[in-house]
């Protein structure tokens, strides 16, 4: 299904190279301001970076429904962009020859020949756009619960930034970086890695941070409905994730409980913990702490380098190189997605749960 959310949700409509894509968001309570300045500054970083990036560039206006005078009026939000930059024949090979790491072959098994496969149909990262779209929209939601969301990229290919950073030095300065680093020095790196793989016909995978501050502890539906859970399947939605871990994830299985355990202190009237290798989730509900996340993006399947494949049509071996317009990495331009699907997901919690009103 396409629709994803309970108090809220979200509905996704479109392919790569329909005349439209866009998304419908219900559960907005009536009378909130949305802010459109934002969302054009969200849609800003979810554009390729100079040089890096996809020859491929829409002007990616939204158009909005639901709203009167800057406010929702209590009916559902629909957003939507046009397509216009668009080259359906770069695609048409693919019917018969699948790409490596692509969503071509199960979607061809699903859907039969109805598949769109121009650009990747519905499996394509355009479908991020109206997601940053609906995150944007609702950033300021969270916001009057005093909650906060911004991310930074860690690792793209071999170059890591093994930096440790203040959370609220996080949600403003790598908005500012056009690869989404926390420094120019380790940004030219990144950016040497990535032209490196683009010359060479291929492409990098990177790792993406996210810190949400503010969160209400207790915040969560556990059994099954539990923060991280829901932040997970938001997230393992975005094209191209692969892996996602809480606070230290996997590197907890090496840990012993004392050094894993966050310890609690009073200050003041507030409980904190003094360390946060649980990222911020106990449970399933929020801790009290910044909520600590780190998804993994993998290389982009579309390369030029030649690759094994096969042709469904005359079901024989066949090699490819994949033509057209294709990102060298994407991770870079992930981090506002990630975001974005973190903050519908806190939003639709916090309404689940009536820490918002």
């Amino acid at each position: 299904m396409n629709r994803i959310g309970e108090a809220l949700t979200l509905t996704l409509f479109g392919a790569s190279h329909d005349s439209r894509i866009g998304c419908i968001i219900d559960g907005i309570p009536p009378g909130f301001p949305v802010n459109e300045d934002l969302i054009t500054a969200d849609l800003a970083l979810r554009k390729p970076s100079e040089g890096i990036g996809t020859q491929r560039v829409e002007t990616d206006i939204p158009e909005i429904s639901g709203v009167v005078n800057g406010t929702t009026t209590g009916s559902p939000v629909v957003i939507t962009f046009s397509n216009s930059n668009t080259r359906s024949s770069d695609y048409e090979q693919l019917r018969r020859v699948p790409r490596p790491g692509h969503a071509d072959y199960p979607a061809v098994c699903k859907y039969g020949s109805a598949h769109d496969i121009r650009g990747g149909g519905m499996f394509s990262g355009r479908m991020t756009t109206p997601l940053v779209a609906a995150g944007a929209l609702l950033r300021d939601l969270i916001g009057s619960a005093g909650i906060s969301v911004g991310s930074y990229v860690t690792r793209i290919g071999s170059v890591i930034d093994t930096n440790t950073y203040d959370p609220a030095d996080v949600l403003t300065r790598s908005r500012i970086n056009p690869l989404r680093a926390m420094s120019s020095d380790i940004e030219s790196r990144m950016r040497t890695e990535i032209l490196t793989a683009k010359s060479e016909g291929d492409s990098v995978g990177g790792i993406v941070r996210c810190f949400a501050a503010g969160l209400p502890a207790g915040l969560g539906e556990p059994f099954f409905d539990t923060l991280d859970g829901e932040i997970s399947k938001a997230v393992f939605a975005i094209p191209g994730v692969k892996a996602i871990g809480f606070g230290e994830g996997f590197a907890a299985a090496g840990l012993r409980g004392s050094g894993n355990n966050d310890a609690y202190r009073f200050q003041g009237d507030s409980v904190v913990t003094l360390t946060n290798h649980a990222g911020g989730v106990l449970g399933g509900m929020a801790s009290g702490g910044v909520l600590d996340f780190s998804v993994a993006f993998k290389p982009t399947p579309s390369i030029a380098k030649q690759q094994m494949s096969v042709d469904l049509v005359i079901r024989e071996n066949v090699d490819l190189s994949v033509k057209g317009r294709h990102d060298p990495c994407i991770a870079n331009r992930g981090a506002i997605v990630v975001e974005a699907m973190t903050v519908f997901t806190l939003a639709d919690l916090a309404l689940r749960g009536g820490f918002l009103v």
